[in-house]
């Protein structure tokens, strides 16, 4: 999910463009092929990706990135609904990704930071980070990020010729208390199956 951090820079933050997502691709699919970051086992195609993106903004879930130069995207992050029961719209499933040739610069560290900014300025409860147990360098981001461990599911994934476990990171939000209604999702609202967090 995110890369061991070690500089301390806060990068400038934007919100993705259209033209961000074949970097978007290209990242999501290295983590794919070569990593347990993602219980995935085939790349993603363009069209899925377009399907992604455009669920993302019917949604309008935010996703984040840092550029390395003019248009030219090094990291990203998002997150989705938890669960699809109205109960749980108050809680949001995020992931973190840094391209591999631009990790250890703290990325990772400013777009996680971000996130948990536009979730407390959208009134949110609850993020949870869903981390492969062996992603040592994403759960010490969390960790350092506020994040608290919640628990472990044991043997939740099958990638690599063995069993993994998922590991949840959580962080409550300063919700004011009382001001939260409980009515069931609009008709058409997208569902957790729609806009995941990966």
């Amino acid at each position: 999910m995110a890369e061991p951090e070690t500089g301390r820079q806060r990068h400038a933050v934007i919100h993705c463009r259209p033209e961000h997502l074949e970097a978007i691709r290209g990242i999501y699919n290295h983590e794919i092929l070569h990593t347990t970051a993602l219980y995935e086992y085939e790349p993603r195609s363009a069209e899925t990706m377009a399907a992604w993106w455009a669920a993302k903004q019917a949604a309008g879930l935010p996703v984040l990135g840092i550029e390395k130069g003019p248009g030219a995207l090094a990291a990203f992050a998002t997150w989705g609904p938890f669960r699809a029961f109205p109960a749980y719209q108050h809680s949001v499933e995020h992931s973190v990704y840094v391209d591999a040739r631009f990790r250890r610069h703290g990325m990772g560290r400013s777009l996680l930071t971000a996130l948990v900014e536009e979730a407390t300025a959208r009134d949110l409860h609850m993020m949870v980070g869903v981390i492969d147990a062996t992603n040592l360098a994403s759960i010490s981001l969390h960790r350092q990020g506020g994040f608290t461990y919640s628990g472990t599911l044991r043997e939740a994934g099958y990638k690599f010729g063995r069993w993994l476990d998922v590991e949840f990171w959580q962080q409550l939000l300063p919700t004011a208390t009382g001001t939260k209604v409980e009515r069931p999702k609009p008709p058409g609202a997208v569902q957790a199956s729609d806009s995941r967090a990966g």
